[in-house]
């Protein structure tokens, strides 16, 4: 069993209460738009951290995480990029490159609206977490955690951080 902390969206914005969330965790996956390096350097230490880049992120986060990520963890196959789209209408490319990829979870941000959905025809999980930000036109803060047990995600829960824009930075 791994425990996953998903995050997307900061935008250079981590606060306390995601920080604590993080801590019982064994992953922590983050879907794009990072903004600060300063946001994964104050993750709770001694994580799996995994991340993509998104569309704000600047040259230094884009060397340091790719576009697209695709990984095996607990016998589940997951893709990880910013800008699906969701089921069924997802992004340009996207469809075509998760049924080459084949994944058994299907992660991305970008929309800031939290999402969990099966998609039967393509036969993924699709999982979007919503933001931990302040940008963006969300209402609330929100985050997923999970249990990953024989590939399959287990006590799926999301997690309300507040309103966006009522907490200062740490």
């Amino acid at each position: 069993m791994v425990k996953v902390g998903l995050i997307s969206d900061s935008h250079s914005f981590i606060d306390d209460k995601t920080l604590a969330h993080l801590e019982d965790v064994d992953e922590i996956w983050h879907a794009g738009d990072i903004g600060s390096e300063k946001v994964m350097e104050v993750l709770p230490k001694g994580k799996k951290v995994r991340a993509v880049f998104g569309n704000i992120d600047d040259a230094s986060i884009q060397e340091r995480f790719p576009e697209e990520l695709v990984f095996e963890v607990e016998n589940a196959r997951v893709m990880m990029i910013h800008i699906g789209g969701k089921p069924p209408r997802y992004a340009t490319g996207v469809k075509k490159r998760i049924k080459e990829i084949r994944p058994t979870i299907f992660i991305c941000g970008h929309s800031h609206i939290c999402k969990v959905e099966f998609d039967k025809e393509l036969n993924c999980l699709y999982m979007n977490p919503g933001a931990i930000g302040n940008h963006g036109f969300h209402q609330v803060k929100t985050m997923l955690k999970f249990e990953l047990v024989a590939g399959q995600p287990k006590n799926l829960r999301v997690v309300e951080l507040g309103k966006r824009g009522s907490l200062n930075h740490p």
